[in-house]
């Protein structure tokens, strides 16, 4: 027998700021070993989304849903991120979705580039199932961290980029960014940067009025919290061109923090001492390309932003 809970946090809860587990824990009122154990299975989703992220804090308006089948044990699965150097979020026959750590390329750009996520991928897809390789479906900067997702095969990889090059996959981003952005808006003021970006021959992107060489890149943002000199933004994209929300916010005056290419100087902040920068790739949707329903996955904001929010707020 399957048992169904929904809850929605309020303003001022007390289980604002707490860790999802804990917060479910005191839902079901079952043992947190059993509880941990739903993330491995499926069993928790926040906001429509798929969460496997028991340390995730449950925020103001989360809307929680738990399905569990009674008097069932969910046994934790062994820890991977540690052996692989990522955390699987989903896979099937078909496909994998997995959160990238900052500081990884996602495919090599060079022939020496040989520590890679798809090349990590691809060795625990050998380890768990025999199968040789994956194939990227889309990719991250370097410095950016959070949710892609490979196909199995090449037909399959490529079913997912065409998705990717119709703009259909839901893409939701969470960022610091440099400077109060939109001063005097309320919070929750929305906006979008809407350009054509080209490539310089360092291969730096920028903008331009020539429609010969620039690609079309809109990108739109909504302001969730402000700070003297700094800006939580959630940022979605229409289109999905290489560095354009770097570029889009550099160029607006308001690098992402930590930007050592694009505004380097302004990209600078006390309180963000990382080798990273402060964009995070939360929110991924697509539609799967054998069953075709509609996945989406969410994760929680990197120890770094988390760190520079708390600092932040207690200054």
């Amino acid at each position: 027998m399957f048992k169904k809970e929904c809850h929605i946090i309020p303003r001022d809860c007390p289980a604002v700021g707490l860790r999802l587990d804990r917060v479910i824990q005191g839902m079901c009122g079952l043992p947190r070993a059993q509880v941990v154990g739903m993330f491995d299975h499926g069993c928790v989703h926040v906001n429509g989304c798929l969460s496997v992220f028991p340390g995730q804090k449950v925020l103001t308006g989360d809307k929680i849903e738990l399905t569990y089948e009674l008097g069932r044990g969910y046994p934790t699965r062994p820890p991977r991120r540690r052996q692989y150097g990522f955390d699987p979020v989903f896979e099937d026959r078909y496909l994998l979705v997995v959160q990238k750590p900052a500081g990884l390329l996602t495919v090599p750009t060079r022939r020496d580039d040989s520590d890679t996520l798809v090349a990590r991928v691809a060795r625990y897809v050998r380890d768990t199932t025999g199968d040789r390789e994956v194939f990227h479906a889309h990719r991250l900067d370097r410095e950016v961290s959070g949710l892609l997702v490979f196909g199995r095969t090449e037909p399959l990889a490529a079913a997912l980029r065409d998705q990717f090059a119709a703009n259909k996959p839901e893409r939701i981003y969470m960022a610091l960014v440099a400077g109060t952005l939109a001063p005097g808006e309320p919070i929750g003021t929305s906006g979008t940067f809407s350009s054509l970006l080209a490539t310089d021959s360092d291969l730096n992107r920028f903008s331009t009025e020539d429609e010969s060489i620039g690609q079309r890149a809109v990108t739109h943002y909504r302001v969730l919290r402000r700070f003297p000199d700094a800006t939580l933004v959630q940022i979605w994209l229409e289109t999905g061109r290489r560095n354009q929300i770097r570029v889009h916010f550099a160029e607006s005056g308001h690098p992402v923090l930590g930007d050592r290419r694009y505004e380097p100087a302004r990209a600078r902040h006390a309180l963000w001492p990382f080798p990273r920068v402060a964009l995070h790739a939360k929110q991924l949707g697509f539609v799967h390309p054998v069953s075709r329903k509609l996945l989406k996955f969410t994760s929680p904001l990197p120890a770094e932003m988390d760190h520079f929010l708390a600092a932040m707020a207690a200054r």
